[in-house]
């Protein structure tokens, strides 16, 4: 199984960014996907999920800014980000769950936002 997230950087506040993950190695529309974000000295949280029935769910912190969207084509789900403010820089994760089995997470790419 491999989760394979891309599209992280060092950017301005206010500017956008695209992250996707792709996987390998599961029945990708059998699993709930997420993004969680990981900043120093914190612990990981939960940035966005999106159902198998395509259901999305933000945190509070980048609702109306952060979009999830899951491509089960092409065993995809991207995180587009508007607006980016300083507090969003972290790691993010990608995470494939399946409900009462299965857990994976992606090796995570590095988001910094700089004022």
């Amino acid at each position: 199984v491999q989760l394979q997230a891309s599209g992280g950087g060092s950017v301005q506040a206010g500017v956008s960014l695209r992250l996707s993950c792709r996987t390998s190695g599961i029945t990708f529309r059998r699993y709930d996907m997420g993004w969680y974000r990981q900043a120093p000295g914190k612990q990981r949280e939960l940035v966005a999920s999106i159902s198998t029935t395509n259901r999305p769910k933000y945190a509070e912190s980048v609702l109306g800014r952060f979009t999830i969207t899951r491509d089960n084509a092409e065993n995809t789900v991207d995180l587009q980000m508007i607006s980016l403010e300083p507090e969003d820089t972290a790691v993010y994760y990608c995470n494939a769950k399946q409900y009462r089995a299965y857990e994976y997470w992606g090796q995570g790419t590095q988001v910094t936002v700089s004022s």
